[in-house]
């Protein structure tokens, strides 16, 4: 019986993730594009343009810090959580690229069945494509 790799099954099983797996990556996906960047400069800007309307010139650089320092966090945490998931699954693919050489390795033969079957794993696991 042939064993599916976790990669495989993480990408085939993707409506099994938890809310939270698919926040972080709308996440991951929305403060990585032109957008957020442009929104965190207007709200820059807007920051700028309200000194007139502070009394204290302190307070008004503490509200940006603490914006800043809030927005900061949570980016944080959200985006180590998606820099996780992408390196379990990098490395899941290189286990499976490690197991397919050593099959090759040890393969006396091209049309060795295990080495067929670890060939397999490899392309269902790394999402290659047939050519050929």
């Amino acid at each position: 019986m042939e064993r599916s790799s976790d990669a495989a099954r993480t990408r085939e099983g993707r409506e099994h993730r938890s809310s939270f797996d698919r926040f972080v990556e709308q996440a991951e996906l929305r403060v990585s594009q032109a957008p957020f960047f442009f929104l965190c400069a207007g709200i820059v800007v807007v920051w700028l343009i309200s000194l007139p309307w502070w009394t204290d010139l302190k307070a008004w650089q503490v509200a940006i810090h603490t914006i800043a320092s809030v927005f900061t966090l949570l980016l944080v945490v959200l985006l180590e959580n998606a820099g996780r998931r992408a390196n379990e699954a990098s490395q899941e693919k290189l286990n499976v690229i490690a197991e397919a050489l050593a099959a090759l390795l040890a393969s006396p033969a091209l049309d060795d069945p295990a080495l067929r079957t670890a060939a397999d794993r490899l392309r269902e696991a790394v999402g290659l494509e047939e050519r050929h």
